[in-house]
């Protein structure tokens, strides 16, 4: 099962990531959490041992220029477009039990997008995952999923979005639907995240209509406690059947 992740910046996306590769880790799959984020973070939100001393793909020059042929950043220049990344996972993933973490690393500079070898480096390494990596995947994205490609797709069992219960982050709920729809995501769903009461579900659903909500994550001060103290959120029981409960209505809508 592949699982993509997304959503508005601070909206839990990555928590979520997380919470998903534990449950299914704990379920005893073989997981490959891939952080493609600009602002990479799943590795702490995992509580990798080391994490934060993973260096990203897109930051590692000569991998980069080895794979495209051209140094990283360099613009206007001839590399390959189609590198060969087969033995990427192998070589850099971050092994911790079932799990693996590739992180993929910033492919923008000065707020733009990066037709870059870095980039295409990265867009090719996910393509790759999708198409040829047989075993459970959740890849922690961003809201404008420019590392989907329209041949890749097919391959992403569900597109989750995790919408606060806010105007902005419902937006871009709805955008993220709409460029999903354009590259060809057959399933779409929702999370809704740091819910303080019932109604807010009821808003969920009125703000963003297209798009069936898998489960709603309440937003209590054990939560808090428990990132600022680098504890493990998966161990808190009351989320950890939250979490089992969306996994199993994700594997329902996947394969429905």
């Amino acid at each position: 099962m592949k699982i993509a992740v997304s959503g508005k910046g601070g909206a839990g996306k990555t928590t979520v990531s997380a919470l998903l590769c534990r449950a299914l880790e704990a379920a005893g799959r073989e997981v490959l959490a891939v952080d493609a984020d600009t602002n990479p973070n799943l590795a702490y939100a995992l509580r990798l041992p080391e994490g934060e001393k993973i260096v990203p793909l897109a930051e590692m020059e000569d991998l980069v220029q080895e794979k495209t042929g051209a140094k990283k950043g360099s613009y206007g220049s001839f590399f390959k477009m189609n590198p060969e990344v087969a033995d990427i996972p192998e070589r850099f993933q971050f092994r911790a039990g079932n799990l693996r973490l590739l992180v993929m690393g910033s492919t923008r500079q000065g707020g733009k997008g990066c037709a870059c070898p870095e980039y295409v480096l990265v867009k090719s390494l996910i393509s790759h995952l999708l198409l040829h990596r047989d075993q459970d995947m959740v890849i922690d994205m961003e809201a404008g999923l420019e590392h989907l490609g329209r041949g890749v797709t097919e391959k992403v069992d569900l597109l989750l979005v995790v919408v606060q219960p806010n105007r902005v982050s419902c937006l871009t709920a709805s955008r993220i639907f709409r460029l999903a729809r354009e590259i060809r995501i057959q399933k779409i769903a929702g999370v809704g995240n740091m819910l303080t009461s019932p109604e807010e579900k009821e808003y969920l659903q009125r703000q963003v209509p297209e798009m069936e909500f898998l489960a709603y994550f309440p937003l209590r001060p054990e939560i808090r406690e428990y990132d600022q103290k680098g504890k493990d959120l998966y161990t808190l029981p009351w989320l950890q059947e939250n979490v089992n409960q969306l996994l199993k209505r994700i594997r329902e809508v996947s394969h429905a």
